[in-house]
């Protein structure tokens, strides 16, 4: 009868590994089957030689038994509570991580047998989403956002801006945005780039410098009052008289410049208009009226 029933232990010992590919979050049951009708004392472990310590799951008929179980595996291991009486061995592992891929070994102990070993179940754990597309998935997340922003905020980038009005049109804006907040004692000086190099708008010391406009534009231009706050350095032109371009320079205190934009102004609809040598005047059979802002 003993020499029958290590013959029928022997016959379920003999299962070969098996090879399961899977991915990481996933869970899986490592299958282990085998007959402890005839065991009276059994222990079944789960095993990884590569790892220190080795044991991955431990049961016994009492229940589990995990103190010497790999850290790495607490709270993601459990078996049927009935395991050892109906011979059911499988391991449930749950949360798989890249580190799991191994091979699995489940073994049987018992004083009448002492240790067998049962079978082994060969993992390979998969990155779910390769890191090649994750760093392309990042990318293009950083090309969008990216791109949202210097399209948002372009205004501030641009070394130039266009503009186009119709003439007799009562005023214009010219653009000028600063990307940082101005120093104090900052100077922000429009001038046109004609033959003349005109002042036309001169703020500086938090006020306006009327002194320093040319005869030109007194009264035609206005600007926000407050340079420390970053943004908006436009200038109101009114009324818009010819196509030019003029230019936004900001200097500091020393008189270095830190910002310098340019605004090409198209007033459509001109027509046989021309500069004197003389300022302030234009030849169209008639003089320029201009008004000021208030």
């Amino acid at each position: 009868m003993k020499m029958f029933v290590v013959f029928v232990i022997l016959l379920h010992v003999s299962q070969h590994a098996s090879a399961v590919e899977l991915y990481e979050g996933d869970s899986f049951i490592l299958p282990c089957q085998f007959d402890t009708f005839a065991l009276t004392d059994p222990t079944v472990v789960w095993s990884r030689s590569n790892l220190s310590p080795p044991t991955v799951h431990q049961r016994q008929r009492q229940g589990d038994k995990l103190k010497d179980q790999n850290q790495r595996y607490r709270g993601r291991t459990s078996m049927k509570t009935d395991a050892l009486e109906t011979g059911e061995l499988s391991l449930n592992l749950t949360n798989l991580q890249l580190s799991d891929s191994a091979t699995y070994t489940c073994s049987i102990r018992d004083k009448r047998i002492g240790q067998s070993r049962l079978t082994d179940v060969q993992l390979e754990i998969k990155e779910r989403f390769p890191s090649w597309a994750k760093a392309l998935l990042v990318l293009l997340v950083l090309l969008v956002v990216s791109g949202g922003l210097l399209f948002h905020f372009r205004h501030y980038f641009m070394s130039g801006y266009k503009v186009g009005v119709e003439s007799g049109v009562e005023s214009v804006l010219l653009p000028c945005q600063a990307i940082v907040c101005l120093p104090k004692g900052a100077k922000v000086e429009w001038m046109d780039n004609t033959i003349y190099d005109r002042k036309v708008h001169v703020y500086k010391n938090s006020s306006d410098q009327p002194e320093e406009q040319d005869q030109f534009y007194k009264g035609r231009t206005k600007m926000k009052r407050n340079l420390l706050e970053p943004g908006d350095l436009s200038l109101t032109l009114k009324p818009p008289t010819d196509t030019e371009t003029y230019t936004c320079t900001v200097y500091n205190r020393e008189g270095n410049i830190l910002m310098k934009k340019e605004v090409l102004l198209t007033v459509r609809g001109q027509c046989c208009r021309y500069r004197s040598k003389v300022r302030g005047q234009t030849h169209d059979g008639g003089s320029v009226s201009v008004g000021s802002i208030q």
